[in-house]
């Protein structure tokens, strides 16, 4: 395979960075991944001993509070895919510290940092929950990518990841339009699917505590789930598509949490899952193909059935589910 250019992904050692420096690896790409602790194996051993790896993955210690660490890392790459950014769903003691630095001053930092490199382009990886909760929405018009997370709904009812994501998207499109810097975001619901890291993820958390009888769930937050693989796929698609702009939808279909629950309770009938009777998402139109934009450019998504299959066994091989 022929030398492709370097690129930066920040987050590497994570849910859906580890699937993106896998994949970019195993098409040629040299790879300056960002993890937190350079020292702490979890983060690195996975990422080391991919295919490609030892000739074309370089790790770096990077705080997103720390400038010079984020310069460092993205010098010498022609792009940058940012992940990194905190991933706490539930109950934040310190919004402000916990949340909301990292993702809008980290993001901001990046972006800095992008923007000095001369890099052609990044890929900022927002969510869903930068669409949603978003109540004041026309009741009768789907949601979609003109669609923005209403952060004082959020702010009043505590509900503060949706609050990092909106914001630190929303200083990326204010730097773009300021400084030219092309960047592209994509908006991925739910990430589930085949664990490459030894921790497991807030999403996959989340599917397990269902499989458990919980009745927590996404309810605030829920779209339609998506594949970990069509995530990454979606990144270096956006990335390699010159003509690619504004903000990408990334799920397999709208759906509600409910409907989710209940495709993992008829395939799995021994685990006791919840049956939710009420509309979990009340307002939310269901849309078979809510990622037009990225199915547009050539992306297939996994069916949500596969989807909770690939999830389920990979919990199981990895020790996360009895």
């Amino acid at each position: 395979m022929g030398s492709k250019e370097t690129v930066c992904v920040t987050g590497a050692s994570g849910f859906i960075g580890s699937w993106i420096v896998r994949l970019l690896l195993e098409r040629g790409y040299s790879v300056q991944g960002t993890v937190q602790d350079l020292g702490n194996e979890k983060e690195t051993k996975h990422l080391e001993a991919m295919e490609g790896a030892k000739e074309r993955l370089k790790l770096f210690q990077m705080d997103l509070l720390d400038y010079g660490s984020i310069e460092a890392a993205i010098n010498g790459s022609v792009g940058v895919f940012h992940l990194a950014s905190p991933n706490i769903i539930e109950e934040v003691e310190n919004p402000q510290a916990q949340l909301l630095d990292p993702a809008v001053k980290g993001t901001k930092h990046v972006l800095q940092a992008a923007q000095k490199a001369k890099v052609k382009r990044l890929v900022l990886t927002s969510s869903t929950s930068a669409i949603i909760p978003s109540p004041n929405w026309p009741a009768n018009v789907p949601k979609d990518e003109n669609c923005w997370t209403d952060l004082d709904y959020c702010k009043e009812n505590g509900i503060w990841y949706p609050v990092s994501k909106t914001l630190a998207e929303k200083t990326a499109g204010d730097f773009a339009k300021e400084t030219g810097l092309d960047v592209v975001v994509i908006n991925p619901g739910p990430v589930m699917g085949p664990i490459l890291p030894p921790a497991i993820n807030a999403s996959m958390t989340m599917f397990r505590q269902l499989l458990q009888g919980g009745t927590e769930g996404y309810q605030n937050i829920y779209m339609g789930c998506v594949h970990v693989k069509d995530v990454a796929e979606g990144h270096i698609l956006l990335y390699e598509t010159s003509s690619a702009s504004g903000r990408h939808l990334c799920i397999e279909a709208i759906t509600h949490w409910s409907d989710f629950a209940e495709m993992v309770a008829k395939l799995y009938p021994e685990y006791k899952i919840h049956r939710f009777t009420e509309v979990t998402q009340p307002g939310l139109l269901r849309v078979q193909n809510a990622s037009k934009k990225l199915m547009d450019l050539g992306l297939v998504f996994t069916p949500m059935e596969q989807v909770i299959k690939d999830s389920l066994s990979s919990l199981k091989e990895k020790g996360f589910l009895n």
